[in-house]
């Protein structure tokens, strides 16, 4: 059976569902979720143009609305990716 291989970003796993990224790890305390607000098509291409990110709290118990711990917008994923790597980065070592 073939292994599943997960995408990945300075360490830490990133899943996709339609305009929504979460980037980390569900069973840490913290975890990123990227939206994508705006995009452009380049040569039939579509690239976000802006996007959402947001430090939330993973902890099920806590309403939904409570968990975001810092939100921001970026223009570009390049760039939201960037901001998220090192709020994730912090929040986890700061635990």
């Amino acid at each position: 059976m073939a292994e599943k291989k997960t995408l990945e970003y300075k360490g830490y796993p990133l899943r996709r569902m339609d305009n929504l990224i979460y980037y980390g790890n569900m069973h840490d305390k913290y975890i990123i979720m990227l939206q994508i607000l705006n995009e452009d098509k380049v040569k039939d291409l579509p690239v976000a143009t802006k996007v959402s990110v947001q430090l939330q709290l993973t902890d099920p118990n806590i309403k939904s609305r409570d968990r975001v711990v810092k939100k921001t917008e970026k223009n570009g994923l390049y760039v939201a990716m960037d901001v998220a790597a090192v709020w994730l980065e912090r929040a986890l070592n700061s635990q």
